[in-house]
């Protein structure tokens, strides 16, 4: 299914196990990273990648997912299968914590999240222990006294319950351990009664022998500094040599010097004996509820066995998530049970972490094997990125297969090849006296042996080792047969005739694309970016002067080649380099026409909704000024007749006057209606009060800005990061909008969208907006260090 047979260590999959291992909480995970197996079966792979991505989701929501105690009890079951057989209590212990853990895990999959995410969920319930499937447990555990010279006393049997044999073994093992894996004394009445008596009498000898140390001392027959101490394990008394005799005991030991011996007084030593034989009955009464516990383990070994195995595999789930995080990596938009791939923006996930230490970029690569040109010809300078553009194929494609979610954009396409062949590096071999190109020779001899229309080859500087002209040439006839053979394929060389292969032969070469690897003149430094569809310069001449060669021998190289071939290359190169740049401005100018397009309808349909505001406020204004006026008109004529008929009286004038002030005081909110209106009274002594009154035009200007002066407020105004944190998910998606569209207006390369981790809320409210706009090239997670799953980081 691959070949060479260090596949792995080339493309640098060893590298990937390990730092799986290390990932991983536990043996059993790391037993799973072993067992990671190349697999061409689709629906083996899309579970294997939906229960990492699914695992990836976990993570980034924050949940609180059981993370520890994933014991490995295995060993511990397979003994237990022995009848009489019984575990030590710090095995039973970690029985326990796995048990726990498990139950945990089966907690966290119930309810909703069974439904967030159904392929983790059915690998849980797809096991024996599921909390719907598995068969409940009766805990019938009797705890006995095995004292023959008391009547035998049994603890009342507990009732049945029906749970769990998980979660009843879990209970049962809490009940005879302690928090330090201790067997607690409540484990049954004999083991109390038996601690209960070595108390008793250890306190006893204890009391006793304070008193005889006491005694020896003020005698002076112990040393001042001596304490009593253990020997064989029984205290004893530190008597000097001489004094040994001083009381009746039995002597245990004595010090190198023989200045000092070691004495039990002998009316401790029968009391020090009862406490030993009660030890070995705290010991046969130990084991005796061991093997009960044993007992009503043993029908249930298979199934712990498969659980074992299940947290094992959720270990191994939980760090390939881990390790997509730490790549970037996600589950692609599609993957298609036939050969073929589409990537954008692919990383290698080693390059990615080594640049990310060291706080530098990777540039992405994207590329296309199809049907209509399944084998891809790469060329250009040396240190541009042939080869690691090769092993990224090699390696994404691998690991995908092997159930790791590819460092590639979401959109991403990718097939399933039956078999991945490589020729990478230098196979030059002392023992075998092979010479590079013999090796180079025998690998070809072996893809053009074994290579069929599902398989997918890498072969990197095809041809070299040997003269040019003869080595070209069976490169070219090796090329031309591996591509009938319906492969798929990547090669990078220097040699002219494989780059004119897709031009100079159509008919038996249509399979066959060239792609180019750019490189600035100007700057005189790679550009690391794969061009498909044509041919790519060396610079041979041009990395050699930038680096001092002698210009009389690349005057005379230049010659030898032939100016118009140099030129040819160059003008070819620097055409692809202007395209390039010629896209990405056109991209720019056709996103930035777009949006003042939609900032043009957008202001029109504003000036437009304003236009008919204005005439409903006039309106408005110009109905409740009548209405003013009319009333004030009554008002006035009122007041006029008054004065008339008072024949101009001062005094009634005064009055009058006052009325119709006061009046006009009461109606502020009509007056405010008009807009830069005045009103007047009439002068005293006036032919005609009424004249006085004037009702002045109004008029609503809207005022206008250049579009001009809008950027240059934007652009004062704009922060490439946007908070999002604390806000609703409408006023989130609102201020997104605006965000984005400023951004896209202003020709913003990249922003920062921080949203948090939380619940997810907004972080999904920012990705599926970011995945409906147009001018949104990618997103991904931001760097560990500067919030993680915490920040979206966008480029436009």
């Amino acid at each position: 299914m691959f070949f060479p047979s260090d596949f792995e260590a080339k493309i640098g999959f060893d590298q990937i196990r390990e730092i799986l291992g290390n990932l991983c909480l536990s043996d059993l995970g790391k037993e799973e990273v072993n067992q990671i197996q190349f697999s061409s079966a689709h629906h083996e792979i899309l579970q294997s990648l939906s229960e990492t991505e699914e695992f990836r989701q976990i993570l980034l929501s924050g949940d609180p997912f059981p993370s520890q105690d994933y014991y490995n009890t295995i060993p511990l079951l397979n003994h237990l299968r022995i009848e009489n057989t019984f575990p030590e209590p710090e095995q039973l212990s970690e029985l326990g914590l796995a048990l726990t853990t498990w139950l945990d895990i089966v907690q966290f999959f119930s309810d909703e999240r069974v439904l967030a995410y159904p392929n983790l969920a059915n690998l849980i319930e797809g096991g024996q222990w599921s909390e719907v499937r598995s068969q409940k447990l009766s805990t019938k555990l009797e705890v006995r006294s095995t004292n023959k010279q008391q009547p035998e006393t049994r603890n009342p049997k507990p009732e049945t319950r029906n749970q769990e044999p998980a979660s009843g073994i879990r209970d049962l093992i809490n009940r005879i351990l302690d928090d330090k894996s201790n067997i607690r004394s409540s484990a049954s009445k004999e083991l109390g009664r038996i601690r209960a008596a070595v108390n008793r009498l250890r306190g006893g000898v204890e009391k006793r022998m304070g008193q005889i140390f006491a005694e020896a001392k003020k005698s002076g027959w112990i040393d001042e500094d001596a304490d009593v101490t253990v020997r064989d394990g029984r205290l004893v008394i530190p008597f000097r040599s001489a004094h040994k005799r001083r009381i009746q005991g039995v002597v245990h030991d004595e010090s190198a010097t023989g200045q000092t011996v070691y004495v039990e007084p002998v009316e401790l030593f029968e009391m020090n004996n009862e406490i030993r034989e009660l030890h070995y009955a705290e010991r046969r009464e130990i084991i005796r509820i061991l093997t009960e516990v044993a007992d009503e383990i043993r029908p249930y070994i298979d199934e712990f066995m498969e659980m074992n195995h299940l947290l094992g595999k959720i270990d191994f789930i939980r760090a390939k998530a881990r390790f997509a995080l730490d790549i970037g990596a996600a589950l692609c938009s599609r993957l298609e049970d036939k050969p073929y791939l589409q990537w954008f923006q692919a990383k290698h996930p080693l390059l990615f972490l080594a640049h990310k230490k060291a706080k530098k970029k990777v540039v992405p690569l994207d590329i296309a094997l199809t049907p209509e040109e399944r084998v891809l010809v790469i060329s250009g300078p040396n240190a541009g990125g042939k080869s690691i553009c090769l092993k990224t194929v090699g390696l994404l494609q691998y690991m995908l297969q092997c159930g790791l979610l590819p460092a590639a954009r979401e959109d991403s396409e990718f097939g399933i090849f039956g078999q991945i062949m490589i020729d990478i590096g230098d196979e030059q071999s002392l023992e075998n006296d092979l010479s590079t190109y013999t090796s180079k020779l025998l690998n070809m001899k072996y893809f053009l042996t074994h290579l069929d229309d599902r398989s997918l080859f890498l072969i990197d500087e095809m041809g070299t080792g040997t003269d040019p002209s003869v080595g070209g040439a069976i490169a070219e006839a090796s090329l031309l047969s591996m591509a009938a053979s319906g492969a798929y394929g990547v090669v990078t060389t220097h040699y002219s005739n494989l780059k004119l292969l897709a031009s100079a032969m159509p008919d038996r070469a249509s399979r066959i694309q060239n792609g180019a690897m750019l490189f600035d003149k100007r700057s005189m430094k790679p550009l690391y970016v794969l061009k498909q569809g044509k041919p790519g310069s060396s610079f041979a001449i041009e990395i050699a002067t930038s680096i001092g060669f002698p210009e009389e021998e690349l005057k005379m190289a230049s010659e030898l080649i032939g100016g118009s071939q140099l030129d040819f290359e160059h003008q070819l190169q620097d055409l692809e380099v202007e395209k390039s740049e010629v896209a990405k401005k056109s991209t720019e100018l056709r996103v930035a026409d777009e949006f003042i397009g939609e900032l043009i309808a957008k202001y029109e349909k504003l000036v437009n909704d304003v236009e008919r505001s204005k005439n409903d406020i006039l309106q408005k204004a110009r109905e409740e000024a009548q209405q003013l006026l009319l009333d004030s008109n009554k008002l006035i004529e009122r007041t006029i007749k008054e004065i008339r008929e008072a024949q101009a009286d001062k005094e009634r004038t005064k009055a009058a006057r006052s009325v119709i002030k006061d009046a006009l005081e009461e109606m502020p909110d009509a007056r405010s209606q008009i807009p830069d209106a005045r009103y007047q009274m009439p002068d005293e002594g006036a032919p005609n009060p009424a004249s006085g009154i004037r009702h002045p035009e109004s008029s609503i200007k809207l005022k206008k800005s250049s579009f001009t002066e809008i950027i240059s407020s934007k652009q004062e105004s704009f922060t490439l990061t946007l908070d999002l944190r604390g806000k609703r998910a409408d006023e989130a998606f609102l201020e997104l909008q605006r965000f984005i569209d400023d951004a896209v207006l202003l020709s913003i390369k990249e922003v920062r969208i921080l949203h948090g981790k939380g619940t997810g809320a907004l972080r999904e409210v920012t990705r599926n907006y970011l995945k409906g706009r147009r001018e949104v090239k990618g997103f991904q997670d931001e760097v560990l260090e500067r919030g993680g799953a915490g920040v979206t980081v966008a480029s436009l």
